[in-house]
């Protein structure tokens, strides 16, 4: 290595590591392994580098911690959207030198958040779910802390990534309608999530695509709690539709046990899909089509644009966040 200044980044290309690696040897801070330390020291002399004084004393400040903030909602432990995302960031997270703290906020009360950001606890947070009044955002903007958004927002000026919700749920409502469905009903949740908005969307487009409107009689919204659950399925029932497409998976676990006490046969009597798919939908019998997402992608590309913002590298190239709808029994042509 032969320059008149060497600097960090030569370090790093040389010992095949990241900045951060190298940062935490010169500071002392951080996780990092006793062999990697006296490597990179070792050539840090070799090459007679030696660390600007105001880098190194910023490079102190750093804690190496990430904050991936999830919802507090209580039923949490049954949406694997948010487990899935958080083992892509703690993957790459660790490949990359970082460790991960977890919080949860509500809607309204991000105390949690403003406490981890105020006490210096992180170097950056992950936000995994968006909000149409966000106030996680609204306090990130004000702060100096780099954030990434895993959803959709109107701002322009903020980090952000998502999943293609509104073309995949397009395409699958285009799909059933395609298969001969005509009275095809929709139960959906919290509409103050931008995620239910965009697969919303999605829904009207399939429509438009075939030439049809969506049938607002057959259109249940904001269906929050299992009794209003069942409640739709009751008034989609009386409707006679033909097909129950549920927002997300949550939703469907919920339709598919009332559906059963009613004695209805699926897919003879009635056919079932969600826009988001699961582990439990993939192996009910019958299995139910769904939309998959690559959710642990998702936060493993979170992570890296984060990281990649905190140690100053330009944006990489966009990886696409893909999907794939999954035709299974529960939408068959087929009666038995």
């Amino acid at each position: 290595m032969k320059k008149e200044k060497i600097t960090i980044d030569d370090i790093a290309k040389e010992l095949g590591c990241s900045k951060s690696t190298v940062s935490r040897a010169l500071s002392g801070k951080g996780r990092i392994g006793d062999e990697m330390r006296k490597k990179v020291l070792s050539c840090c002399e070799k090459n007679g580098y030696k660390p600007n004084v105001i880098a190194a004393s910023l490079a102190k400040s750093k804690t190496y911690n990430l904050g991936v903030v999830i919802p507090a909602d209580e039923n949490i432990n049954t949406i694997p959207f948010f487990q899935n995302c958080l083992m892509g960031v703690c993957e790459i997270s660790n490949h990359l030198g970082y460790d991960v703290v977890v919080i949860t906020i509500d809607a309204q009360d991000i105390s949690q958040l403003e406490g981890l950001v105020e006490k210096k606890k992180v170097d950056a947070v992950i936000l995994t779910r968006a909000l149409v009044d966000d106030h996680a955002v609204a306090y990130l903007r004000k702060q100096t802390l780099p954030f990434i958004l895993v959803g959709g927002s109107a701002h322009a000026d903020i980090l952000k990534l998502d999943s293609p919700h509104v073309e995949a749920c397009r395409e699958l409502t285009s799909t059933l309608i395609e298969k001969g469905i005509r009275k095809l009903a929709l139960i959906g949740g919290n509409m103050q999530h931008v995620v239910s908005q965009k697969r919303y969307q999605g829904f009207e487009e399939g429509f438009q695509k075939n030439g049809m409107s969506v049938q607002k009689n057959l259109v249940y919204l904001n269906c929050n709690t299992n009794t209003a659950v069942e409640q739709a399925v009751e008034s989609a029932l009386r409707e006679g539709t033909e097909c129950l497409l549920c927002m997300d998976d949550r939703i469907c676990m919920q339709v598919l046990p009332k559906l059963a006490r009613e004695r209805i046969v699926i897919p003879r009597n009635l056919k079932v899909a969600s826009m988001y798919d699961s582990f439990f939908l993939q192996n009910y019998h019958p299995a139910v089509t769904s939309i998959h997402f690559a959710e642990k992608e998702l936060g493993r590309e979170a992570c890296r644009r984060i990281v990649d913002k905190l140690e100053g590298r330009g944006q990489t190239e966009e990886v696409p966040i893909g999907y794939h709808i999954v035709l299974r029994e529960s939408t068959s042509i087929r009666t038995y």
